[in-house]
This record gives structure tokens, sequence and C-alpha cells, in this order.
């Protein structure tokens, strides 16, 4: 029997439900997040609101919290309110306010990520081309250029105004700027114009890489880090080119020499100057990864838990994914909004006109990827032990810098309160990393506070967290999920034999899942992994047949571009004018299905979708289909134009393995299919 439930993760004894007289207080120590004095640890999302259409963003909200994100994270785009200067748009999905209002009502916490500079492959990394043409020095104490930022913010506050978290709204904390490397003088000098403007919230955040030149006070805002699968900015196309390998095991050093080396180029593995005092927290941990057009990188749902599993054991108590949602750039007016070798800000990197999907969790069109479910587990998990866990310090087994590949012992790392026998602990394991098949390790022995579990096989691939003296449980060999309504829910890992162990002595071994509804010993209750997966959700209908349809080749391909290198020295898109040149496809939608996906299985170099003869989607072919959510066509339209450019031998682009690399293109097969 499936239990419908109402998924609420806003920690409903005392964080959002409140009432506006008296909000819930928000603290932080060199440890976590308190609220009202109590430890936690917050799930973060990040989702970009003006990348989503507005009447989508409630439905969306409530997707996220089901995924058991507690809390949002999303980028204001100067370029998206302020293209033209002087006149600020917050109309449609541009409207902050109106996002913050549905977050309200979601009892959904907000951190707000002001810029002025954002990156999130945004077209000059949200800087509006008209700022360029000031003659002022960009992200510094430029007296010109800090008066526009004033602006800025001004205009932003008029859509926080009476919304933040003094005032019983969402709005949380607000990060400054993005990966700057300057001054930290800088960075105060935004909070001040901040301050001073009105914003007033309980803390504030930069990202904590790369290291600045100069520190921030202590106290002023805390760092954010990050760790990524693969980069679709590396300027190499070869398979797992650089050190992204090093997320997949547990150490010390927070931070990843990884992120944004096309921008930011080589970088040491140091802190920030008094970094290691504040509470380690992630904001950009990869929940996926763009496509750049000379670089595709293929993210598989085990990337996103492994990083996560191994910061977890490393000692973060705030897990911020980015993406957790994809989206769609908005239209521009003078430019698209896109980030492009030709633009003339944060050029390294040509991206979809149209799409930002980043192989998220929740995809562009609210899709769930396979990995939505695989991370719920974990994020039920961080909600109702996030006060056992917070301050347990780390221990780390084995040697923190690995080669690539290396597989000489298992990957595991201790959190636990003391060494004390009688102490709570959790051991975390992973068994995994990107590109690489690590065998299974026999014979393990794992301990924590004087107890050790039974010897045990540790699957390849497998990753898992294990609970020592935790709620009356000595030890068992499965993973803890939630703890509602008196009981206690397990996963079972695949592969590995559960034995719980009780603190009253009694041991169960070899035991079998049950499901949500039979205790296999008093309150705690054993699942299958998709039975864990899938707790607490609402039940949903059963997904439709995909139906097929039907398309017809109208024009072969012209002649092949020549594919030239942009002035960031990678491949660049193909123009407007080459667009021109590729084969074309009609498409006919049958009626009553506009709340559909339609899915696009192709191979080539890259794909556009048009309706009445307006862009509508595009895609940079990486081995999975090109989607689109009907229900955004204008409408009466029941025909699309699809265009495709083949894909052309030794074209200086990295394609994934999964990808098709058969020079030419071809359409296999379209179908219309539930989201």
């Amino acid at each position: 029997m499936v239990r419908t439930i109402i998924f609420v993760f806003a920690l409903l004894s005392g964080w959002m439900v409140a009432k506006a007289q008296n909000p819930p207080t928000v603290t932080w120590d060199s440890k976590s997040l308190l609220i009202d004095g109590r430890r936690v640890c917050p799930v973060m999302g990040e989702v970009h609101y003006s990348r989503i259409p507005a009447g989508e963003w409630a439905e969306e909200v409530k997707k996220m919290k089901e995924g058991g994100v507690t809390m949002i994270a999303t980028y204001v785009f100067w370029n998206h309110i302020e293209e033209q200067e002087g006149i600020f748009r917050w109309d449609g999905q541009r409207s902050l306010r109106g996002f913050l209002e549905v977050c309200r009502k979601e009892d959904m916490p907000v951190i707000l990520r002001l810029g002025p500079y954002c990156h999130g492959e945004v077209r000059n990394g949200g800087i509006p081309d008209w700022a360029f043409t000031k003659g002022c020095r960009l992200r510094q104490q430029d007296p010109v250029f800090l008066d526009m930022v004033e602006k800025l913010y001004r205009q932003i506050f008029t859509q926080v105004q009476g919304l933040q978290w003094k005032d019983g709204g969402p709005v949380i904390a607000a990060q400054f700027d993005n990966e700057y490397r300057g001054h930290g003088a800088y960075l105060v000098a935004l909070k001040r114009i901040a301050q001073r403007i009105g914003f007033d919230l309980p803390f504030y955040t930069r990202t904590g890489w790369p290291q600045l030149s100069s520190p921030v006070p202590y106290g002023e805002m805390l760092p954010l880090y990050g760790d990524y699968a693969d980069g679709f900015w590396d300027k190499d196309t070869k398979e797992g080119t650089g050190n992204y390998y090093k997320g997949f095991n547990f150490k010390a050093f927070r931070s990843s020499t990884a992120i944004g080396t096309d921008i930011l180029g080589k970088q040491e593995e140091k802190l920030s100057q008094g970094d290691e005092q504040y509470p380690y927290f992630t904001c950009e941990l990869g929940g996926g990864s763009a496509v750049a057009y000379h670089r595709r990188p293929y993210v598989y749902p085990e990337d996103a838990l492994s990083l996560a599993i191994c910061k977890l054991g490393s000692g973060s108590n705030l897990l911020g994914y980015y993406m957790y949602h994809g989206g769609t750039n908005p239209e521009g007016m003078l430019n698209t909004l896109n980030e492009c070798q030709t633009s003339p800000g944060t050029a390294n990197n040509d991206l979809p006109v149209c799409t930002y999907d980043f192989q998220a969790p929740l995809g562009e069109y609210g899709q769930r990827a396979p990995h939505y479910y695989l991370l719920r587990p974990i994020h039920l998990f961080m909600h109702d032990w996030g006060e056992t866990l917070a301050p347990m310090e780390p221990s780390l087994s084995g040697p923190e810098d690995l080669k690539k590949g290396e597989d000489t012992a298992l990957r595991w790392a201790v959190r636990s309160q003391s060494p004390d026998d009688q102490a709570s602990a959790f051991i975390f394991v992973n068994n995994y990393e990107r590109f690489c098949q690590l065998l299974p390790k026999k014979n393990v022995q794992l301990e924590a506070c004087g107890v050790k579990l039974p010897l045990m096989t540790i699957p390849s691939g497998c990753m898992a967290i294990f609970p020592v003296n935790i709620d009356g449980i000595r030890y068992a060999t499965a993973q803890l999920v939630a703890k509602r309504d008196g009981r206690i829910y397990l996963m079972q890992i695949p592969g590995i034999p559960t034995t719980i162990c009780m603190q009253n002595g009694k041991t169960l071994k070899n035991v079998k899942p049950r499901g949500t509804e039979h205790p296999v010993i008093g309150n705690i209750c054993l699942m299958t992994k998709h039975e864990a997966e899938h707790l607490f959700l609402s039940a949903t209908a059963p997904a439709d047949e995909p139906l097929t349809v039907a398309y017809t080749k109208v024009r072969e391909a012209g002649p092949l571009r020549t594919i030239v290198k942009g002035k960031a020295k990678v491949a660049e898109a193909p123009s407007e004018q080459d667009w021109e040149q590729a084969a074309v496809y009609t498409i006919s939608l049958p009626a009553q299905l506009n709340s559909h996906l339609l899915k696009i299985t192709y191979r080539g170099d890259c794909a556009r979708l048009y309706a009445k003869g307006k862009l509508v989607a595009d895609d940079f072919y990486y081995g999975r289909p090109f989607m689109y959510g009907l229900w955004r066509l204008p409408q009466d339209c029941n025909e699309l134009e699809l265009r495709i450019l083949p894909l052309q031998p030794d074209a200086p682009i990295y394609l994934p393995r999964e990808a098709d690399k058969t020079a030419g293109e071809q359409v296999v097969g379209i179908v219309i299919t539930r989201k």
C-alpha cells in the first residue's frame, strides 16, 4: 500500500510556517545553520526563475520540494531585467516578486544570487552589453560601476521588499558576485550597498572559489563550495579531461580546482584566509552539466549521488546542487541571452540559444530524471537526522590525493560525535568514480566508535551511508532514509546482505525488505532501493505508451560549413546563416496532446525546432533525445519544423561515448509522451 503524503520539508516545527510577526531565528556557527537554535542540514537546489515560464513556477517548486529540496537558490540575471539601459523588466517570467510569492506559499526559503556578475552560462555572465561601453572597470570598486550596481540592487529590492525573512518572507540570504578572485573589499562594498538600500537578511554568502587576493573580514559572508563530475568549459576535447575525479573521493579540502578553468585558469588547493572557520556548505554540487558546442559531457545519475555522499562524508552540512532544475533562456530584445564567444564578456563557450536543461534532476520542462529519485533517500536522511549529523566531525580513512582511477582500497569515511564506544556515527562508503569501473572490495571491515560491522563485500559502484548507535540501532548494513510517525525507514543496499543489530543485543541477519507497512523489527521498516526512492511521494498516474509522430523530410542538408575556432580557441557554434543549410523535416502534431513532451531521437551535430517560423527549442547532440514541452507552443500550432545540421567527420568537438558519431544526420524516431 502506497501512502499519499504531502511532502513538506520546511521543518514544520518552526521554520517557514511561523507567523510573519515572529519568524524563526536563523544563526550559524562553525558547524551548521541553526533554526531557532536547532541544527539543520538543508538541501539547496538551484533553479533560475527567469528561465521558466511564470505559469509553471508553482508546479516546479512543488516538485523540488518533493525531491527533498529544503531551500532554493536562484540567480537574478542583470541582463534579463535591464537588457536596455534604464529599462527594467519585471514582467512575466522576469517577475522576481512573483516567483518569491510562489516560494512563500510553498514554505520554501530562497537564497538570491544577486550578481552583478553571475555567469550561469548567460551572455556576459549576466552583465548587460551596455555596461561594457561605460569606460569603467567592471567588477571592481570603480565608482561608475558601483553606481550601476546600486541602481540594479535598488530595483531588485523593489521586488524583495516585504518578502525578507524578518518579514515572514522566503528570502533568507543573498550572494554577492560569483567566482570572484580579487580583493575581498569589493565583495564587502557590494554588501554595504545592499544593506544601505534595505537588505537585512540572516546571512550572506559568496562562492568559496577561487582563492581571493585579499580576504573578506570574518563573519561578513559565508563561503560556499562546489564540485562537478565533468566540465563543459574545458577546452580539451578528450574524455575524462581535468581533475574532476577528485570529487569522487573523501577529502578535507572543501573546494575544487576544476570549476571554471576556462575563466579562472589553474587554481591551487588553498582556501581564502579564515574560510576554514565557517561551516562547510556547497552551492554548486554538480546536479548535471550544460552542453557546450565544443564539449558535450554526458552525465550519469550516479555522478550526482557519488559527489553528494563524498561531500557529506567529508563534513558538508549543506548540499547545494547546481542545477537542480533546468530551464530555457528567455527571449532577448537585442541579442540572444546565451553565453557565446562573440559577446564582449565571459566569452569562452558557445551554448545553445534556448536550452539550459543541464541534465539536472528536474529537466528543462520539469521532467524527472533518474537522479531525481536516486538522490531522494539522502535528502530525506539529511532532513530527519540533520540535527544528529551536523555536529559530527569527519574522519577520513584513506589517502585524499588519489590518482585518477586509483583502486587500491575502499573509499570510506566516518562522521561521529566522538570516538567513544557509545557515540553516534555514520559510515559513508563510495566505490564509484566516473568513467572507472572500481572493483568490488572483498572482506571489508567497516568500523566506527568501536563498533565493527560484519565482514562484507562492497560491490562495484556501491554508495551507502551506514548508521552506528542511532535511535536504538547498534549498527545496520542498510541506509537510514527517514524517521516519521514513530517509524524508522531503512533502505537495503543492492548487493549487500542486510544485518540489523539493535542496542538491546538483538541481531537480525539476511533481513529481507517488507515495505513501508510491515516493520522487520520493532518500529523499523526495511525497503528496497526503489521503494526508498519513492517514499512519501504521492501516487502518480502510470505513464502513457509513447505515441509515434509522423514526420517528413522536405529538404536535404546543403554544403557542410567550415568549423572555425573562435576567440576562446574552441569550435564555434553554427551561425544563423549556417542554419540555412540544415536538413529540414516537418512534424505533424496530433490534437489534444498539448500537455505532453515531444521526444526526438536523432543523430547529427545540432538541431533546432521552429513553430510558425519562430525558434522555440534547440539542442547540441550528445546522445540523449531532443525534448520539447508542447504546452509551450502558440495556440493552433499543429506543425513544427525541425532543422538538423550534419555531424562532420573529425570535428574539433568532444562527443561522449553514448553519442552516435556517424557522419551526417538522421531522424531515428519522434514520439509524444508524458513528462
